[in-house]
């Protein structure tokens, strides 16, 4: 079995971490994990009985997979110094870094096979959404294994320009941010109606996981279950009037194209 070697052990590192093990496909003893911080390193050996290094060096040693989960502006700085080990051993790596492109990758890496993936938050919980665009170089095996790493903290999806995970960052990347305002601003107009704080929230938030359970296993697309729900002359028809009065598919358009010119922006700042 191949070694993975995780560069940073940080939130998303851990669940990708906790999903393999969970999954049962890959022993703890083959993961390795290096991060600066002793209390993370400890934490993480407790929890899944993964080896855990201080040195990056020691992480990538043997690994045939590495998963690069450092900030982005730290991208550079981290994998200079590790460029000859990696450009010896050519393993495929996996950046789940926010505006590195491919091009900067491989130039810092010294590595032909690298896969770019945009992960979310969800991630943490087992229901993630990840983007993914590979290099020319990347195998099919690789690629498969790339998709089973990545499916550990929920769905893929491969994209087939890396110019689309500028868009995937807006979509799903940024997105559950997006429904986090609308719960807050949920939570708050129920409180305006006269519901405590406690109600309002509990029922935004059950609304919320009602409907996106709905829409992912209905045999129809969002926009007809809307309709469905959406009685003539009734409540919700009023409530849906008063959204496309002020524009509400514009402004989700408008958000979008900005977090996506900004992810573009990104990569043009922080890469080669």
């Amino acid at each position: 079995m191949t070694q993975i070697a995780f560069i940073g052990g940080g939130n998303m590192a851990t669940s990708i971490i906790g999903g393999l093990i969970r999954q049962g496909n890959i022993s703890a003893d083959l993961i390795h994990v290096s991060d600066p911080g002793a209390e993370q390193r400890e934490k993480l050996t407790a929890t899944f009985a993964v080896n855990t290094h201080a040195d990056n060096q020691e992480a990538i040693a043997n690994a045939g997979v590495v998963i690069l989960a450092v900030k982005p502006q730290m991208m550079k700085d981290v994998l200079l110094p590790l460029k000859a080990t990696l450009s010896a051993r050519q393993p495929l790596i996996i950046s789940i870094a926010a505006g590195i492109n491919l091009p900067s990758l491989q130039a810092w890496s010294g590595c032909k096979s690298v896969v770019r993936s945009m992960p979310n938050t969800p991630a943490l919980t087992g229901t993630g959404a990840t983007g993914l665009f590979a290099s020319s170089e990347v195998t099919l095996d690789q690629r498969n294994q790339a998709d089973a790493l990545l499916q550990a903290t929920g769905i893929t999806v491969w994209v087939k320009t890396e110019a689309e995970i500028d868009a995937v960052t807006a979509l799903s990347g940024s997105g559950p941010a997006y429904y986090f305002l609308l719960m807050e601003a949920m939570i708050a107009a129920g409180r305006e109606l006269g519901l405590s704080e406690e109600t309002a929230t509990k029922l935004t938030l059950q609304t919320a996981l009602g409907a996106g359970q709905m829409a992912m296993n209905a045999d129809v697309d969002p926009a007809e279950l809307r309709r469905r729900v959406t009685s003539p002359g009734g409540t919700t028809e009023r409530a849906i009037a008063t959204f496309e009065g002020a524009h509400l598919r514009d402004i989700v358009s408008a958000a979008m194209k900005s977090a996506c010119s900004r992810a573009a922006e990104l990569s043009e700042q922080l890469g080669d």
